[in-house]
């Protein structure tokens, strides 16, 4: 089976690894154009081309645009894929591109659809406190991740899992799910499941969801938008006009910070009337604990701007941040 894959991060790398390893014929890849990245902002290719080289894959396209992109929908038309595959490519591909292959065009998404479709199928998971989730491969169609149903693996998600933590595990459970789904259509025995009307989306994140709601979330919520945005993007908040970034936080409950401080007993009745987002404790003996709306967040990882991200012990004894202050 001649097989044209299309994807570009980590996670689309295990899936054409797994491709590779299982002895599958991948006449071409198509991944995103090569990008500036760091300080330095040298031009860095991406996961999956640099595996590509590595396994010596001769034909590598980097397109800028695919739509209305004539030379290269040729090039794939002249190559005749039997399958063409993709795996966070990062571009909307068009009917005509999907139609080439005479065994369709297939995807792997890293959600339980009809569940969170859209770009971010992952982060949202975790920033929504889902306990399952999983991936599901299917045919695609001209809609966003609207296609018939393939195959489908549950996965459930830690309490305190991130996101990167669980993209690493679902990246090699999709790439497993991919090899059985290609076997499958190759033996002409793949179902095809359409999706119920009943869906969810998971669209691209932005900074200005990032930034944490103290007032109007719970304990939980924040602390599932910390993991949600960990690594990619880091939950924030303001504290005297400066910025800080959340990577890892615990949930301690009233009754918890009371027993654990028993001087605040005295004052218990003021300490719960405090706005939400102030700071209760920060000093490298006790650590770092915020008021939140219906309980109080430990910080176990935060970065100040510049800076590198550190325990909160470590990033105490450089920085102060006064009890009874609020971050906003």
């Amino acid at each position: 089976m001649k097989i044209v894959f299309m994807g570009t991060p980590d996670f689309a790398r295990d899936s054409l690894k797994a491709l590779v390893d299982n002895g599958y014929e991948i006449d071409a890849v198509v991944t995103n154009p090569d990008r500036p990245k760091g300080r330095g902002m040298k031009m860095m290719m991406s996961e999956v081309k640099e595996y590509a080289i590595e396994a010596g894959i001769e034909k590598i396209y980097q397109p800028e645009k695919v739509k209305n992109n004539e030379e290269f929908i040729n090039t794939l038309k002249e190559i005749n894929p039997d399958l063409i595959v993709v795996v966070a490519y990062g571009k909307i591909l068009p009917q005509e591109i999907l139609d080439i292959p005479k065994y369709g065009s297939i995807n792997v998404h890293g959600s339980l659809l009809p569940k969170y479709r859209g770009a971010a199928p992952i982060q949202w998971a975790v920033i929504n406190g889902e306990k399952v989730t999983g991936v599901t491969t299917m045919y695609m169609g001209a809609g966003m991740d609207t296609g018939d149903m393939i195959l489908k693996k549950e996965v459930e998600i830690g309490d305190d899992e991130t996101t990167g933590e669980l993209w690493d595990r679902l990246s090699k459970v999709g790439a497993d799910l991919l090899v059985e789904t290609v076997r499958e259509i190759e033996n002409g025995t793949a179902p095809r499941e359409k999706q119920s009307d009943d869906f969810t989306m998971a669209p691209m994140l932005n900074k200005e969801m990032a930034k944490i709601d103290w007032e109007n979330k719970t304990a939980a919520e924040i602390k599932n938008l910390v993991r949600g945005l960990n690594p990619f993007m880091g939950a924030y908040s303001f504290y005297e006009g400066k910025k800080y970034k959340f990577w890892k936080v615990e949930i301690c409950s009233n009754e918890d910070l009371l027993e654990k401080f028993p001087e605040l007993k005295e004052f218990e009745d003021k300490f719960l009337d405090l706005p939400e987002g102030t700071v209760l404790f920060s000093d490298t003996k006790t650590g770092l604990y915020i008021k939140a709306k219906d309980a109080n967040i430990k910080v176990i990882e935060i970065q100040a701007e510049n800076a590198k991200r550190m325990p909160a012990e470590e990033f105490l004894k450089g920085t102060v941040l006064a009890a009874g202050f609020p971050f906003e």
